[in-house]
């Protein structure tokens, strides 16, 4: 295996997750917290599909027409 192929153990998000949680959340902020990153990767998605979109130079009448 070379270098370039091992992985640490955690990323980077999980660490810095680890960090907060080991503060000690309560339910309600873990919940907050599960629900601001849910929304972020959502936008984040959108964003790349409205990338494409439009780089694709499609239109909403040509959706339509895949119904």
């Amino acid at each position: 295996m070379t270098e370039s192929t091992i992985k640490p153990p955690l990323s980077n998000v999980q660490l810095e997750l680890l960090k907060l949680y080991a503060t000690g959340v309560s339910d309600e902020t873990l919940l907050e917290l599960k629900r601001t990153m849910a929304k972020f990767f959502l936008d984040k998605v959108r964003q790349s599909a409205d990338k494409i979109w439009e780089d694709k130079g499609y239109t909403d009448a040509q959706m339509q027409a895949v119904d």
